[in-house]
């Protein structure tokens, strides 16, 4: 099922206090109300209210992923039987408690859902694929993508062009 959320109706000020933080999620207020031309007090509440807003939904650090030891990328396509929201959910699930996946898409096409996962090397990814991945009981098949490079994991939304 899409879900459509409405785009909330963005100023020149809120789109400039999204892209700063997007860039930087730990600028201290006050440089953040010096960089988009606001007191620390407007742009703090600014700030809360596109937070409240669900428009900033979280802040974290960017890891290095093979400075971790979880330098392979997988991407899986999986198709599913018994289409339903039901399944969709369960399965939804069921990856969401799989620690490497770090990305669950539902899609459509050939198949059902593409998934992220992150692992140390293959035969991490073999147990990850055949113990819990096709373990899912409406999980009928899986084709795995490896990254050989990544180029570009992570990125700001564009929102230069929201109103």
């Amino acid at each position: 099922m899409l879900h459509l959320v409405p785009p909330l109706k963005f100023d020149a000020t809120d789109r400039a206090i999204v892209e700063h933080l997007q860039r930087d999620g730990r600028v201290a207020n006050v440089d953040l109300a010096d960089a988009v031309s606001l007191s620390p007090s407007a742009a703090l509440r600014r700030t809360r209210a596109l937070e409240a807003a669900g428009v900033i939904s979280g802040y974290r650090a960017e890891v290095d992923r093979a400075r971790v030891g979880q330098g392979l990328t997988v991407f899986v396509s999986l198709r599913v039987d018994q289409h339903s929201r039901e399944t969709s959910r369960a399965v939804e699930e069921a990856l969401s408690r799989i620690p490497a996946i770090v990305a669950i898409h539902v899609v459509s096409g050939e198949y059902d859902f593409l998934v992220e996962a992150v692992v140390p090397d293959l035969l991490a990814y073999e147990r990850v694929l055949l113990d819990q991945i096709l373990a899912i009981p409406p999980v009928r098949d899986a084709r795995s993508t490896f990254a050989i490079r990544t180029v570009l994991a992570r990125g700001p939304v564009p929102v230069d062009g929201l109103n």
